[in-house]
């Protein structure tokens, strides 16, 4: 595949030098050059083109960290074409008006030497800048943070320098700072210094007396056992934990057979279930072996009789002889809830005079009747029987 007329978009390394900083000489600029000193409004637009504008930063830069990088990058960045000299004060100096610091002169002179937004860094810088220092290294513009920075008994030492509009202000990162980070080792001294006790550092190296050196080792003891006793802990409660799970797990599944197995019961053993169907089966059976049912209602039985009892006699009266014998009276009487006895004393009370009862009534299993009462006058009572006979 033909690739020659593709563009690199790959990321193009810093323009400046990858050496670190040079240090200016404190003897100040040796351009022969006519310094012009420019204005707010000809560096903010770069009307000035033979030269960058140059920007002085001061300060002490102890345990140098991301707020003093912050710092450096804004003043590099105040203008298009900066050149940013970084003056760094002397251990005399910081310790008489500051107080004692960290990192040596020489270490901090380094630490800011070998941060990217520099050009030059000046040794030894003063505590106070007079317009002589400012002349001699032919400064535009001093950068530093808004902040009144009182010192060396003044409310704040960049105040001539504010009046004398060469001030240009910066932010400062807020939460960082050399002397919070001082105050997080002081607080948690001991932890640094058991720490550096487990690397081999001796207890002269970090000022420890016997008792304090001894004091320390039982504390990193006490540590290790507190850490083990966490971690036994934590093993603990994560067994804990999965035994729950595992239980709630097995009590879910145990519900839910448990449904199951009821279910399958009440299938089978319940009100409507599979097993007292098979009973009522059984027991439907059983009589019908023993007592034949009866003669279903469209039989061609006498048509008043439902369910007439095995051992009475079936009678088939053609419709002819029914004619040929008028009925005297044909009383229909309910006696689906009387006995034997009910229902004879009820048939006394209805007949009439010279008439007879034949019945063509069933008897059910509990001895009730059901059915109805035909009452004819005897004569014909006795014509019947003798014609079925």
């Amino acid at each position: 595949m033909d690739r020659e007329g593709v563009v690199h978009t790959c990321p193009q390394p810093c323009s400046r030098t990858r050496k670190p900083a040079q240090f200016a000489d404190g003897a100040g600029v040796k351009c022969e050059a006519p310094h012009h000193k420019m204005t707010l409004q000809e560096a903010q637009q770069h009307l000035a083109c033979d030269r960058p504008v140059r920007v002085y930063a001061d300060g002490i830069f102890d345990l140098f960290h991301s707020g003093h990088a912050r710092a450096l990058m804004q003043a590099k960045n105040l203008f298009p074409n900066t050149f940013l000299i970084v003056g760094v004060n002397g251990d005399d100096l910081t310790h008489r008006y500051k107080g004692r610091t960290v990192m040596s002169e020489n270490e901090r002179y380094e630490a800011v030497r070998h941060c990217r937004y520099v050009d030059h860094v000046l040794r030894n810088a003063p505590w106070t800048i007079s317009p002589e220092f400012i002349s001699r290294h032919k400064i535009d513009f001093v950068a530093h943070d808004d902040v009144p920075y009182a010192s060396a008994g003044q409310e704040d030492v960049y105040k001539h320098i504010k009046e004398a509009g060469v001030f240009v202000a910066t932010k400062r990162t807020k939460g960082v700072s050399t002397s919070d980070v001082v105050a997080r080792i002081v607080r948690d001294y001991d932890v640094y210094a058991r720490r550096n006790l487990q690397r081999g550092y001796s207890p002269s190296s970090l000022n420890l007396s016997f008792l304090n050196e001894k004091k320390l080792h039982l504390q990193s003891k006490v540590e290790k056992v507190r850490r083990k006793v966490m971690s036994v802990e934590e093993c603990s409660r994560n067994l804990v934990q999965k035994v729950e799970e595992k239980s709630q797990e097995l009590f879910q599944r145990w519900e839910e057979r448990s449904r199951e197995l009821i279910g399958s019961f009440l299938q089978l053993f319940g009100p409507d279930g599979a097993w007292k169907l098979m009973l009522q089966e059984s027991c439907d059976r059983m009589i019908q072996a023993v007592s034949p049912r009866h003669s279903p209602p469209d039989s061609p039985q006498f048509h008043s009789s439902k369910h007439s009892p095995p051992d009475s006699p079936q009678f088939h009266l053609p419709e002819a002889l029914l004619e040929e014998c008028p009925t005297f009276t044909k009383g229909r009487l309910e006696f689906s809830s009387m006995s034997l006895e009910e229902e004879e004393s009820e048939r006394q009370i209805h007949r009439p005079e010279g008439a007879d009862t034949w019945k063509p009534i069933a008897r059910t299993s509990s001895g009730n009747i059901e059915g109805e009462s035909v009452l004819w006058p005897s004569s014909c009572i006795s014509h019947i029987q003798s014609t079925l006979d």
